[in-house]
């Protein structure tokens, strides 16, 4: 994967329930990372003292995290009824020349700042919740 546009990487939700993906607008920066937590097995008689993982246990999750201005009041105003209402719905990651990630997410945080002499601005964090479909690009 060569150098990509950081303006590429999009942040997606389902506005209804229907599969209809729009993208929240205004984003200037967006972020994902995936984790997963290691169960560990190491024994007495683990070879040399060295550490052993179990191979496909442990919690995979996925936290993604933006920032932007205002510039559309549907995607606005559905990023603060699924904050208020605790709704997962799906919402999807664009991820240029690499894939597309799908699934449910819980928004843990929506922060909304401005300056006086500048625009207003909001932050928001979220959580997977549930199982994450990977689509090749």
């Amino acid at each position: 994967m060569g150098a990509q546009n950081g303006k590429d990487l999009l942040l997606k939700v389902d506005m209804t329930g229907s599969g209809q993906f729009h993208t929240i607008a205004g984003l200037r920066a967006t972020r994902i990372s995936f984790n997963a937590d290691t169960v560990d097995v190491t024994s007495l008689s683990s070879e040399g003292g060295w550490r052993e993982l179990l191979g496909g246990a442990g919690v995979r999750s996925a936290a993604i995290s933006g920032s932007g201005v205002f510039r559309d009041d549907a995607t606005d105003e559905r990023a603060r009824a699924i904050f208020f209402n605790g709704e997962t719905p799906a919402f999807q990651v664009i991820i240029p020349d690499f894939g597309i990630v799908e699934g449910p997410f819980l928004i843990t945080g929506l922060d909304y700042s401005g300056s006086h002499n500048g625009e207003a601005t909001y932050e928001l964090s979220l959580a997977s919740s549930g199982r994450l479909d990977f689509t090749a690009i």
